[in-house]
């Protein structure tokens, strides 16, 4: 009989406070959290690994690159920091013609050279602690941020690198 008396206490508690809620009254919620301030990406940056890090600046004298997408998409801006002037004078050099390749996209941009300004890539004598940049046009707009691409400028080539 004991056992008969708990079982049906517990199997009508539950429906008992469920119908104590009615009308306009709102059941009792847990203190709400405000939501953390979140920036959202539209794409997921994969910083460079750190064996190809120490790569570049062990062979090339560069590290911190990046690819970003400027002017709306029209321009994608490649960026060095030269660790090693000496190693990175092939970056520099104006005989060695840079391309930025987009195998997804099926495309391999240049430089444009303008008639008043010249290429739109720096290409003075590196120095150490120094960003350099250059431009490539990207006509059409076929390189989106989130896309791999891979930068060839003479011996030198960076692979999988995300346009930002």
């Amino acid at each position: 009989m004991v056992l008969t008396a708990v079982l049906a206490s517990v199997m009508f508690s539950p429906r008992a406070q469920a119908q104590s809620v009615q009308g306009d009254e709102k059941p009792a919620t847990p203190a709400q959290t405000p939501p953390a301030t979140v920036i959202p990406r539209r794409y997921r940056a994969h910083p460079v690994s750190a064996s190809a890090r120490q790569y570049y600046a062990l062979i090339w004298g560069v590290d911190t690159l990046s690819v970003k997408s400027a002017e709306s998409g029209e321009i994608i801006r490649f960026t060095y920091r030269v660790l090693d002037p000496e190693k990175a004078k092939t970056l520099n050099d104006k005989k060695n013609e840079p391309s930025l390749i987009d195998s997804g996209a099926g495309v391999k941009l240049v430089v444009p050279s303008l008639e008043k300004i010249g290429k739109l890539r720096q290409s003075s004598a590196p120095e150490a602690g120094k960003v350099y940049w250059m431009a490539f046009s990207n006509k059409g707009r076929l390189v989106k941020p989130g896309h791999r691409v891979n930068v060839v400028i003479g011996q030198f080539r960076a692979d999988g690198l995300v346009v930002e």
